[in-house]
């Protein structure tokens, strides 16, 4: 099964089960795309649209974001419809906004309970496509004093989800005045996330 009538170069932001704020930083994906479009010559949707973990419509997207600070839940038919989607050609990146690990990380579980989140080296082509990042995945915001982390779950060599949590990518893709972080610190956040689209569209 191939990924049906995608649409080239769109992002979507995952509205999951479990009671989370799925909702959560407003402003990271439209100023990340922003970026991209302007950076990198892309041409996404600078309003990304909204898909439940349940909706078949889920294919017509080549790269889905998902961020929160709580409850995460995936119900049996959203279990079967992110597995066709992600085995499909589909890429699902999680981002940890803080308070979210304890609980994707069983979600995960079900969706790939013979796989293992498998972290990405620093030479994974992921962070040099465009922008180096010698050391991988950067630091945006500290909360435990814990080094970032990107996990990967890759099928037949494909990378098709990526996990990144103590490190807050969507927070410094937000405007500034929301967490009112140096612009050092944003462009970095947005370069990291301009690497993973880039890496995206590309594979």
């Amino acid at each position: 099964m191939c990924l049906q009538g995608a649409l080239a170069q769109e992002i979507a932001l995952l509205h999951y089960e479990g009671g989370g704020d799925w909702y959560a930083n407003p402003t990271s994906l439209p100023n990340l795309i922003s970026f991209c479009n302007k950076n990198i010559a892309t041409k996404i949707n600078k309003t990304p649209p909204t898909v439940t973990s349940t909706d078949v419509g889920i294919m017509q997207y080549p790269f889905v974001h998902m961020t929160g600070h709580g409850n995460v839940f995936f119900s049996e038919e959203a279990v079967t419809n992110l597995r066709n989607y992600l085995n499909s050609g589909g890429f699902m990146h999680i981002d940890d906004n803080y308070g979210m690990d304890q609980y994707i990380r069983p979600e995960i579980k079900k969706l790939f309970p013979n796989e293992e989140l498998t972290e990405l080296p620093a030479s994974h082509p992921i962070f040099n496509t465009v922008y180096a990042f010698p050391d991988g995945l950067p630091k945006i915001h500290e909360h435990d004093g814990k080094r970032p982390l990107a996990l990967g779950i890759f099928k037949e060599g494909r990378l098709v989800l990526l996990y990144t949590t103590e490190c807050d990518l969507g927070d410094g893709w937000e405007n500034q005045e929301v967490h009112n972080d140096p612009e050092e610190v944003r462009q970095k956040a947005l370069k990291m996330g301009a690497n993973l689209i880039k890496y995206v569209f590309e594979h």
